[in-house]
């Protein structure tokens, strides 16, 4: 229930829109969860989203699975514009570029760039590890658990209002 008031902290720390991305990696069992935490233009938390990827074989595959999820999110949502930060370079470098990739991330890279053509606007851009602390977190957190989790609209409103203790009162 702590997931929203450290959202909050986050948020009045960084003041960014967009959607923030990261992975936690297990190397025994090959697992990964990616992190989404989507916030609107004034500042609004509108959605928080994990997922658990097995046969993931690297780091850098999980960072790549966390940003084609997070691509796949901003279809789902039929946003115009999206912008995704993220603290892996690498990552992030391909996912700006044009040409084909040859690495071992080659194909989730081109599977994130053939989503471009369904929005106006995807915006990759790298950020410090220090600013997606919070996200890097959430997905330690739930790969250790192993759930997944899409909460946006009344859903989000209910894990705000239960994170934060403050519960509706009864009209009178």
């Amino acid at each position: 229930m702590r997931v929203y008031a450290e959202a909050m902290e986050y948020r009045r720390t960084y003041r960014e829109s967009g959607s923030f991305f990261d992975a936690a990696y297990d190397n025994k069992t090959f697992r990964s969860a990616s992190d989404l935490v989507g916030w609107d233009l004034r500042g609004n938390l509108i959605v928080l989203k994990t997922v658990i990827h097995s046969n993931v074989p690297s780091h850098f595959a999980a960072e790549a699975y966390a940003c084609l999820d997070g691509t796949k999110l901003g279809i789902s949502l039929r946003t115009h514009s999206v912008k995704l930060m993220g603290d892996s370079r690498t990552v992030i470098r391909k996912c700006q570029g044009t040409t084909t990739d040859k690495s071992a991330i080659g194909a989730i890279i081109r599977d994130i760039q053939s989503k471009k053509s369904d929005f106006q606007e995807l915006i990759f851009q790298y950020i410090h590890r220090s600013k997606n602390s919070y996200a890097h977190r959430l997905a330690k957190n739930v790969l250790e658990k192993g759930e997944t989790t899409y909460l946006r609209g009344e859903e989000l409103d209910r894990h705000t209002l239960a994170s934060v203790e403050i519960w509706p009162r009864n009209p009178d």
